[in-house]
C-alpha cells in the first residue's frame, strides 16, 4: 500500500483545484477549498480519500442533523467505489463503519430528549422537539466537543 505522504502528493497534483493542509483533524472546508489531513495517523489514507469525497461531491453543509450522516456516507461511499481503487488503497469496511458509527451516536445523544430520553425530531438548524413529553431544547454544534442541550421551557 503506498504512503499516505506519497498519495498526498500525487493528490495534490491530480486535484489542484483543492488544497490540502496538515492539521489535527481530518475536515473540509468548502469555504476555504481545502482539505485538512493529518497524514500520520493509522488510515489516513482512508480518511483523506474520504475528505476528498466531500470536495469533489461538493459538499457544503446541511440543515438536518440527519443529512450530516448521508453526506458522511456519501463521501466514504465515493471514496471506496471511486478513488480508492484510482489510488490502489484499500479502505477497510470496519474503518468506514466504525467512523459512520460516531455520527450515529452524535445524532442519537442530539435527539434523546434530556427530560424523558424519548427520541425527539429536530424542529429546526440546532432545535429539537420531543414527541412524547412535547419538551423542547437547543443543542450547539458539538462535532468537535462536547454535546450540551439547553431548555427552551421557561420553568
Amino acid at each position: 500500500m503506498p504512503s499516505t505522504r506519497l498519495t498526498i502528493e500525487r493528490l495534490q497534483a491530480d486535484f489542484p483545484e483543492f488544497r490540502f493542509m496538515r492539521a489535527k483533524e481530518f475536515w473540509w472546508s468548502a469555504a476555504q477549498g481545502t482539505v485538512y489531513i493529518d497524514p500520520d495517523i493509522e488510515n489516513g489514507h482512508a480518511y483523506t480519500l474520504h475528505e476528498l469525497s466531500h470536495a469533489l461531491l461538493d459538499h457544503k453543509g446541511y440543515e438536518r442533523d440527519v443529512e450530516l450522516l448521508k453526506l458522511e456516507r456519501d463521501a466514504w461511499e465515493h471514496a471506496q467505489a471511486v478513488l480508492a481503487p484510482k489510488y490502489g488503497i484499500g479502505i477497510e469496511k470496519d474503518v468506514v463503519q466504525d467512523n459512520l458509527d460516531t455520527y450515529r451516536h452524535w445524532l442519537h445523544a442530539r435527539s434523546a430528549c434530556p427530560e424523558c430520553e424519548a427520541i425527539g425530531i429536530q424542529a429546526r438548524n440546532h432545535l429539537y422537539r420531543c414527541v412524547a413529553c412535547n419538551y423542547s431544547w437547543r443543542v450547539n454544534e458539538a462535532r468537535l466537543c462536547a454535546l450540551r442541550r439547553y431548555s427552551l421551557q421557561t420553568k
